[in-house]
């Protein structure tokens, strides 16, 4: 009799927890990163763009434009969708981007103008006149300060290196560009967002690291300084609210395993690993289970990044913590034939593609009441 007894309040019990497990509700959100790779116009202006015009090399013409900014909200429209009820990142950190005007004509298409996008942008110091940015969804993020914050790096930064200089060039788009008087190098800044997300704060950082050009090793302290100037930001965050929420995103042009992340940000694999104020990378993980977001010489990578403080790690889901990462890759943004079958689909001389990378994503999760 006892025994059937504490049959019968087990399962009341169980289905007691059953039932308020079911009943728990998350508001969930999406923050993304994806590299636009050459998001030009067609209108000359003060930066070098001529490849992009016209008459250029690249033949980039109005209906070329058009057609890449279709391919683009396409692929915004769909990351995180899986998860997320809300469609579409709510934050989406971008780079390769020429002005503020492309942002425009992206945010207006057809795929993505329901969701009302707003813009942060500054023009940076790239000689390319490429930026980084961030676009947001004006109502879930209310932005209360953001500044763009230069990385200054100088040549001779590379040149202390020129001993460890890697025999094979790396093949890139993005070419740093170096002032001969000061031998600044000039790069993008680093774009320092904070705001309320559903009431509350997050900072969130968008970066794009300078290239590899001229080889890995002797390019890697350029890298390497932007890791510190991250780390240096997230401190200083930490200094006015200890509990602060920060997300530092970007194509890092380094790996999940590179100084610049492991040592100049201080990114851990593990969640277990992180301590206190310091950083989770999801991506780190990923990377060693054969996922990547751009391939080169038949070698996959992770380069493009979504880090977490170790404040929204927390097993607590009363605020916003991190759930889980991915990278989005679906079929139609894939080479199909050829040599770099496989690859991300990019822009060619017979067709309009998506971008040379992958992009990547977070998931954001609350419990409500």
């Amino acid at each position: 009799m006892r025994i059937r007894k504490s049959v019968a309040i087990f399962f009341v019990l169980f289905a007691i927890f059953n039932s308020n497990a079911q009943s728990k509700k998350y508001i969930v959100h999406t923050v993304a990163f994806y590299n636009f790779e050459n998001l030009f116009d067609t209108i000359n202006q003060a930066n070098n763009d001529e490849e992009w015009l016209p008459n250029g090399a690249q033949n980039w013409t109005s209906r070329k434009y058009k057609q890449k900014l279709h391919n683009l909200a396409r692929v915004i429209s769909e990351i995180g969708t899986t998860e997320n009820p809300n469609n579409a990142p709510t934050l989406i950190g971008g780079s390769e981007i020429e002005n503020r005007g492309v942002l425009e004509d992206l945010i207006k298409e057809p795929l993505l103008i329901n969701k009302d996008y707003g813009i942060v942008h500054f023009d940076s110091p790239d000689r390319r006149g490429i930026d980084v940015a961030l676009l947001y969804q004006k109502k879930h993020f209310k932005p209360t300060s953001y500044k763009n914050i230069p990385l200054l790096i100088y040549k001779n930064q590379m040149n202390a290196n020129a001993k460890r200089k890697n025999a094979t060039d790396d093949a890139s788009d993005d070419k740093s560009e170096v002032e001969a008087s000061s031998e600044r190098v000039y790069t993008r800044d680093i774009l320092l967002v904070t705001g309320f997300l559903d009431g509350e704060e997050i900072n969130v950082m968008v970066n794009h690291w300078p290239s590899r050009s001229g080889g890995e090793k002797k390019s890697s302290p350029f890298r390497e300084a932007a890791g510190r100037l991250n780390r240096k930001i997230m401190d200083s965050l930490y200094k006015i609210n200890p509990n602060a929420k920060i997300i530092t995103m970007g194509d890092l042009n380094d790996g999940t395993y590179n100084k610049s992340v492991k040592e100049g940000i201080g990114a851990m694999r593990k969640k277990e690993e992180v301590k206190p104020y310091g950083v989770y990378n999801p991506f780190e993980e990923m990377f060693y289970k054969g996922n990547a977001t751009l391939f080169y010489r038949d070698a996959g990578d992770i380069f493009d990044q979504i880090l977490v403080s170790e404040s929204l790690i927390q097993n607590d889901r009363s605020s916003f913590r991190y759930w889980k990462a991915g990278i989005y890759n679906k079929p139609y943004m894939i080479t199909t034939i050829g040599q770099y079958k496989g690859y991300p689909l990019r822009h060619g001389a017979t067709e309009i593609g998506y971008s040379d990378h992958f992009p990547s994503f977070i998931y954001l999760i609350k419990e409500t009441k």
